[in-house]
């Protein structure tokens, strides 16, 4: 990474960087928790790296400052199964390997999302990259919780569909 990228970096920033960074913390054997906020997740079939590991996925494949990372921990919830270990352990041993290839001792340990980003372009044409993030379309943007923050209200039918309701109530034109 150049240095004229990290320039505009303040020191606050930086700081909740590293604070966001080290936020998963593990408690005992398969919990993952987050020290600074009210949410945690049990894995049974995945290790807790591998789920680390795919919430740091989901956040840098739909980077998004005002989600949650509970929101993101429940959209790769799904990946903790039987049916899906396998698949994950594979695509995390990819993933681990393409950052060790870029110099790092794995994917969590790089510290800057570019540099995440760049690792996951290198297996983003596999078979796991796609099913992940194909599943994120719907595993985190079909939370009711986070629609607010996008603005959407939800459908419409049930409230008198949208031609009532100010689909036309442009004020830009």
């Amino acid at each position: 990474m150049s240095e004229l990228s990290k320039q505009g970096l303040t020191r606050r920033a930086l700081l909740s960087r590293a604070v966001a960074a080290g936020a998963l913390a593990v408690a005992g054997t398969g919990f993952i928790a987050a020290p600074n906020a009210a949410w945690a997740v049990e894995v049974t079939h995945v290790s807790e790296h591998q789920m680390a590991t795919l919430l740091q996925m989901a956040r840098d494949i739909y980077p998004h400052d005002r989600i949650g990372d509970r929101f993101y921990a429940i959209a790769v919830k799904s990946y903790d199964s039987a049916e899906q270990k396998a698949a994950v352990a594979e695509g995390i041993a990819a993933l681990d390997k393409a950052a060790k290839d870029a110099g790092f001792e794995d994917y969590l340990s790089a510290g800057w999302e570019d540099e995440r980003v760049a690792i996951l372009r290198k297996i983003e044409e596999t078979k796991f990259f796609q099913t992940l993030r194909g599943g994120l379309v719907t595993g985190l943007y079909n939370q009711k919780e986070v629609w607010p923050i996008f603005g959407y209200e939800g459908e419409s039918f049930s409230k008198g569909g949208y031609i009532d309701r100010g689909f036309d109530a442009i004020d830009w034109l």
